[in-house]
């Protein structure tokens, strides 16, 4: 399939080699002859691809990203494929300054200031804003199926309670906004002092932003006060931001417990150490 790929964007690479830490998509590193490097990024299926599509689409000139160079639709065997610009650094990790953190904050509000189209029926990107506590609910008990085949009775049984429990505290949704759904520090990349920008956009929705700092809290922001104060002040030089200690706790657990599910989804034994970082954080939550 790749070599098909690379002939409709007319790459002929001098080096390749695939990207191991991309989760929802097949995506290889590509060295030219010229130095420039691209990436080739084959979706795991076809609404992936649209709503990867259409979110480049939206996202040009409203906050950084890599250019698209190139997209394929696809066909019966390949359900399509980009070439992607390559953004200068590494991944963000914990060990930046404070005003990395703040670039952070304030890339994070710019993508939370999309708002949905005023025609929603031209792209793929689902609004499940208007229904969302439904629509979270539907992902919780989607995963649930999963989730019960791999933890004992008393686990699954204190999680289900803990659901309801959460779910009831939780505010007023904040939206709609693009939502990007996995926003952590992979990827995120920065180049020394300055963010590059933002990668990956097939799991994104038009939905509340209360969901959109869990991962970055999991992953960033809990490690260094420092850093969580720099990032709440770049978020808010752009936009309001609302009382995180009021959400985080219901999408900490409903992250934990569907990380479980995905766990059994893709392999238990590949993702034993995800599963179990998110078992003991499952846990600590409801017990």
């Amino acid at each position: 399939m790749i070599k098909k790929v690379l002939e409709k964007f007319a790459v002929q690479p001098v080096t390749m080699n695939k990207v191991e830490d991309s989760f929802s998509s097949t995506v290889f590193k590509c060295a030219l002859h010229t130095g420039e490097v691209v990436y080739v990024k084959i979706p795991y299926t076809k609404l992936k691809y649209q709503r990867e599509l259409d979110a480049y689409k939206m996202l040009a000139g409203k906050v950084p990203i890599p250019q698209m160079l190139g997209y394929w639709s696809g066909d019966r065997e390949c359900p399509g494929a980009f070439l992607l610009s390559e953004l200068k650094g590494m991944t963000l990790t914990t060990d930046v300054s404070p005003e990395v953190a703040f670039q952070v904050g304030s890339l994070h509000a710019q993508m939370h200031e999309v708002c949905p189209p005023d025609d929603q029926e031209t792209i793929s990107i689902e609004n499940e804003f208007p229904n969302w506590l439904n629509f979270i609910q539907s992902k919780f008990l989607d995963f649930a199926v999963d989730v019960k085949e791999i933890v004992d009775d008393d686990l699954y049984a204190k999680s289900m309670e803990k659901f309801t429990e959460l779910k009831q505290q939780l505010p007023t949704p904040a939206g709609p906004s693009f939502v990007h759904m996995d926003f952590r520090p992979g990827n995120i990349i920065v180049d020394g002092e300055k963010i590059s920008g933002i990668i990956d956009f097939e799991s994104v929705r038009f939905g509340s932003i209360n969901i959109d700092f869990t991962k970055l809290y999991r992953d960033f922001l809990s490690f260094d006060a420092d850093l969580y104060h720099a990032y709440q002040a770049g978020y808010r030089n752009i936009k309001p931001l609302l009382d995180l200690e009021k959400v985080l706790p219901f999408y900490q657990f409903l992250d934990a417990f569907n990380s479980i599910g995905w766990c059994k989804r893709r392999g238990v034994e590949k993702n034993a150490a995800f599963l179990n970082e998110n078992l003991a954080i499952l846990k600590r939550i409801v017990n």
